[in-house]
């Protein structure tokens, strides 16, 4: 004889008293749904597994915290809040475009070190990006492409070119504090022919 299914809310009672086989029985249960429920919104394979990871992260984090009443809603609201922020993060990428956009390109003899390290990290981090995101990454910088080229040349949606994008600027900008002083040094130089 089968043994009843457990009930989302029995669950949430073991999960919220930190009960890892609970978290691994939703887990199962929701993994495969929600990706799809992002993928519909999304059409990027990576980008909506990690999607789904973040939100199983956070259900972990916080459900000792605060009962959850309504496991199946909570999960898809936080896949489609996740997705959300992502979109809204993919358009704010200019900011981070307009900074590389305004260096200088001719550096004078005492700043080619800084701009030599700069440059041997952003090369490193892209060299560490997925494969399909660099790729993606090279076509838009390297060759110059559109987002709607890129997009053909791939056979995939532009807004997938979009998310890798994003994904390589956010990389970028990770490493960024890194070089925060060479790159604040180069940037004083830019503002100022900006002026």
């Amino acid at each position: 004889m089968a043994r009843p299914k457990i009930t989302d809310k029995a669950l949430c009672e073991a999960l919220f008293h930190h009960d890892k086989s609970a978290f691994d029985t939703i887990y199962d249960r929701y993994w495969k749904r929600l990706y799809c429920y992002a993928y519909k919104i999304f059409e990027d394979q990576v980008l909506c597994e990690d999607v789904v990871q973040e939100v199983f992260l956070g259900l972990w984090e916080r459900a000792q915290k605060k009962k959850i009443n309504h496991l199946e809603a909570y999960l898809f609201r936080a896949v489609k809040f996740q997705v959300l922020n992502l979109v809204r993060n993919i358009k704010q990428t200019t900011d981070l475009e307009s900074i590389f956009s305004h260096l200088p390109e001719q550096l004078e003899a005492d700043h080619f070190l800084e701009y030599e390290e700069v440059d041997t990290i952003l090369k490193k981090t892209v060299h560490a990006l997925p494969e399909k995101c660099k790729e993606v990454f090279q076509l838009s910088r390297e060759a110059e492409m559109s987002n709607q080229e890129i997009a053909l040349k791939m056979n995939i949606s532009v807004r997938t070119v979009e998310a890798h994008l994003y994904k390589a600027l956010k990389s970028i900008k990770k490493n960024l504090n890194q070089i925060y002083f060479w790159t604040s040094l180069l940037l004083g130089d830019a503002i100022y022919l900006l002026f």
